[in-house]
């Protein structure tokens, strides 16, 4: 009895847009493993393809929904999660697969069945790029994708392009609301689950490629920079706030260092890290992190990180200036953007995780 508790449990999402004979394998395939919901969203297939949908709506199992025009994968999935979130609000999730036949369905159901009983996580189906006769192009896309989504957003996850996905039901309102209408809203899917606190596991699966994978939609430039760009905003945010900050800590160490004596640095900083602070805050706060959580609440967890971190830049460099004797002010300038370079990386981290978390609102 527990080998249906997904079929009975969860709705099979499956958009499509020109379907072949595969999509109509993968559909019966499902019906006979027995799924009572299956969610079939034509993407604006042309006249010729739409007898695929008609056929598979003769199963009182299907629900077949239509876009008149082409309008992408992540509207198609966004079209079918609005509609299980309003007319079956009864299912426990959803099961995303693609309908060309690589998502086998015992894993189907070994994804959906991990949901249910893990309850709050989204399961990922993940497949093992270390095995032989993969496709080239799938290894490095994934590979490139993996080390970039650690990089940049401290997720460690194996496989940043499956389609297969067991997502509980109460996400599912959320997870309309992610920007992206085609192909790169899977990944900003992935990248929001994080900022949100929706934690993901990982579900071993079956890795089925056929002709050497010449559907895959990877672009190794623009999924890169999909991923890469929100620190990138980062980058030059913080690069902006830099050139206020070192500006005027230079002029105030050039115009009055000499009377604050041993305290010229701690003071210039505090000075330059007020005026640049707010102008970095405000900056990331709409357009590094979009953020839409509380804005004043965002802005205490900013100071209650930038108050401690202008006082250990300003100590590491009052601390290298008296090692190093130097009195010159370009010098200590050109020590604070080394120290202020370290505090970077840290910085965009906490901010990350912390000051702009949308975590409170995954579930509203």
């Amino acid at each position: 009895m527990d080998e249906m508790r997904c079929q009975v449990s969860t709705a099979i999402i499956l958009p499509s847009l020109n379907p072949d004979e595969k999509f109509s394998r993968v559909v019966n395939t499902l019906i006979e493993k027995g799924f009572e919901y299956i969610v079939i969203v034509d993407d604006g297939s042309s006249e010729d393809r739409q007898h695929y949908f008609a056929e598979a709506e003769k199963y009182p199992q299907c629900i077949v929904l239509h876009h008149g025009v082409n309008k992408g994968k992540g509207r198609a999935l966004k079209t079918a999660f609005e509609y299980v979130s309003k007319n079956l609000p009864q299912l426990k999730g959803v099961i995303t697969i693609d309908g060309d036949g690589q998502h086998l369905a015992d894993d189907i159901i070994a994804c959906g069945n991990r949901m249910l009983k893990e309850q709050d996580n989204v399961v990922l189906g993940c497949r093992n790029f270390n095995l032989p006769g993969i496709p080239a192009k799938s290894v490095a896309g994934n590979k490139t994708t993996s080390r970039m989504f650690r990089l940049c957003y401290g997720i460690k996850l194996s496989d940043t392009q499956t389609g297969l996905r067991a997502i509980p039901q109460q996400y599912l309102d959320t997870f309309c609301k992610i920007e992206g209408e085609r192909f790169e809203y899977e990944t900003n899917m992935l990248l929001q689950m994080k900022r949100m606190g929706i934690e993901f596991s990982e579900q071993p699966i079956e890795t089925v490629y056929e002709d050497d994978n010449s559907g895959s939609h990877f672009n190794p430039v623009k999924d890169s920079w999909r991923i890469f760009k929100i620190m990138f905003k980062f980058l030059l945010s913080s690069a902006g706030s830099t050139i206020i900050d070192l500006g005027l800590f230079y002029l105030i160490m050039r115009l009055f260092g000499k009377y604050f004596g041993g305290f010229a640095a701690l003071v210039s900083t505090v000075i330059a890290r007020i005026c640049s602070s707010f102008a970095n805050f405000n900056a990331n706060n709409s357009i590094v992190f979009a953020n839409k959580c509380n804005y004043k609440r965002a802005m205490l967890r900013y100071y209650c990180l930038c108050i401690p971190q202008m006082f250990v830049s300003a100590g590491l460099v009052t601390l290298i200036n008296s090692l190093l004797s130097n009195e010159i002010p370009i010098f200590a300038t050109l020590i604070k953007f080394a120290v202020d370079t370290c505090l970077f990386f840290i910085s965009y981290h906490i901010q990350r995780e912390w000051v702009f978390s949308q975590k409170d609102s995954k579930t509203k």
